[in-house]
């Protein structure tokens, strides 16, 4: 603390300046300096040996605005003067918004692992477990644009508590359930809607809202959360589930989701002037848009704008496109076509959890390069590296795990979901302030894909016995994509879609 004898103060966290901006619980931009002298000089000396005083006695309080702060972060300075760093608040939001998305990927992936204690119980077929799951990805998908819109209007941290608390009431009912249509209503409808509203049109806010700088880096973090999130909770769920019986896990998933909105509450933020701070990196304040009418209006309104623009096709085909080759394809399909040939259920599950394993190295990596490289270009790069690698899949399979069939899982898993950096940057740059929204349709554009393709690969194996026409189907489908990222424009004159 600085000697009470000098007059230079902290600021109050619940003083107003004559900007309109609060400090808040957090003063300071990144690395902001916290000073304290190595000495306490006596009171008379006070006046003299405090520089912030002298340097800022002629200073008002509107002269401290997050520009300000921004330029001049340091209360103190000089000889004798321990300096230590504080992080910008940005990284603490972003910290909340990954365990978020960490805890809401496991939730909504839990029941896959109940299929066979719910036909154990019930009597319930597979395919009756599964149009749960198809129920919450469709969800999963079309509440993103219509989330983003109400995170506009009504702001982040509440609709993500009631996303919350949406996931929780949803698992918690099913342990009551005895009949079907009440697992599709809990987990198709309930647990869709809420880990749908944390879905990317999430983290593309909160790095939209709070970074200008490590944008790219910071939305393939988060992103990377969803992998993360079943690598996390697929092993503890799955053993809960055998030890202890299903009704566990599912009380488990409920608790943990509220738990989850507890930090929610205590440090989301809406954005960096609530704190007094500029966006990390940023010199100057960015503008507020005006948020008015109803967020489904908004929703619709911003779509029909985008879908004028050639920019929004061919980021939602490209897109489309991702989805069917991952989640639709690989996703759904990579275990049985593994066991066609031979290849035991356990190592062929194995492998599909080493992909998220890469995935998540892959995802960070693609930020990273995001905030460095063309990203209509890293789109090219990604598709094409996943459309050979899919072409060679049917002949890399075989009995036992093999050194081909590894290399595929970690080099198809390094590129899973790495195009969601490059797909959000683009979508910021051709679509501004809607770019949350825009990304919402574009991401249900992905998960459209991946359904089509999960069922058509299905039918292909009826068909004819075998996976490889699918296989190489999805390869083509990536030229097709390498193709539309090729036909983006690198830097549009000015965003399609005004600000609301």
């Amino acid at each position: 603390m600085l000697p009470h004898g000098c007059g230079h103060r902290w600021p109050d966290p619940d003083e107003t300046w004559q900007s309109g901006h609060s400090w808040g619980p957090v003063a300071f931009g990144t690395l902001a300096s916290v000073t304290e002298p190595t000495t306490r000089p006596g009171p008379a000396a006070a006046a003299e040996s405090c520089p912030a005083d002298r340097a800022t006695s002629d200073r008002t309080p509107a002269d401290r605005t997050p520009a300000a702060v921004a330029a001049d972060p340091t209360p103190g300075s000089g000889p004798g003067v321990r300096r230590t760093s504080r992080p910008h608040y940005a990284w603490v939001v972003a910290g909340v918004a990954l365990l978020v998305l960490v805890g809401s990927a496991g939730f909504r992936s839990t029941p896959g692992l109940m299929m066979d204690a719910l036909n154990a119980e019930f009597g319930w077929s597979h395919a009756t477990v599964a149009s749960a799951v198809s129920v919450n990805l469709t969800l999963y998908g079309l509440t993103a644009p219509f989330a983003a819109a109400l995170m506009d209007r009504f702001g982040v941290r509440l609709v993500v508590v009631c996303a919350l608390l949406t996931i929780s009431t949803g698992a918690g009912l099913t342990i009551l359930m005895t009949q079907s249509w009440q697992l599709v209503l809990c987990w198709g409808v309930l647990v869709g809607l809420g880990s749908g509203s944390m879905a990317g049109a999430f983290a593309t806010t909160v790095s939209g809202r709070w970074f200008q700088a490590r944008q790219g880096l910071v939305t393939g973090v988060l992103t990377a959360g969803g992998a993360a999130g079943n690598l996390i909770f697929m092993p503890l769920l799955a053993a809960l589930v055998e030890r202890h019986g299903w009704r566990t896990a599912v009380v488990v998933v409920s608790l943990a989701a509220t738990a989850v909105a507890v930090p929610v509450l205590l440090l989301m933020r809406e954005r960096p002037a609530d704190v007094g701070l500029l966006p990390y990196g940023a010199t100057e304040a960015p503008p507020v848009p005006v948020t008015e009418g109803s967020a489904l209006a908004r929703s619709l309104r911003v779509l029909r704008e985008a879908a004028r623009s050639k920019a929004f096709w061919l980021l939602a085909g490209s897109f489309a496109i991702c989805g069917a080759t991952t989640a639709g394809l690989v996703g759904t399909h990579f275990i049985p076509a593994a066991h066609d040939h031979g290849m035991p259920v356990t190592t062929a599950a194995s492998l599909l959890a080493l992909v998220g394993v890469f995935d998540v190295v892959g995802t960070i990596a693609s930020g990273w390069f995001t905030d460095r490289f063309d990203s209509r270009k890293l789109l090219v790069a990604y598709y094409a590296l996943r459309g050979i690698s899919l072409l060679f899949l049917p002949q890399l399979f075989a009995g036992s795990l093999k050194p081909p069939i590894l290399a595929f899982v970690i080099f198809y898993g390094l590129d899973w979901v790495a195009t969601v950096p490059p797909t959000v940057a683009l979508c910021r740059q051709h679509f501004g302030p809607d770019a949350p929204i825009v990304f919402g349709w574009v991401l249900a554009a992905h998960q459209i894909g991946a359904a089509a393709v999960a069922g058509l690969a299905g039918l292909s194996r009826d068909a004819f016995g075998n996976y490889d026409l699918a296989w190489y189907a999805a390869g083509g489908l990536c030229a097709v994509a390498v193709l539309l990222c090729l036909a983006l424009r690198r830097r549009p004159a000015a965003p399609v879609v005004a600000p609301a």
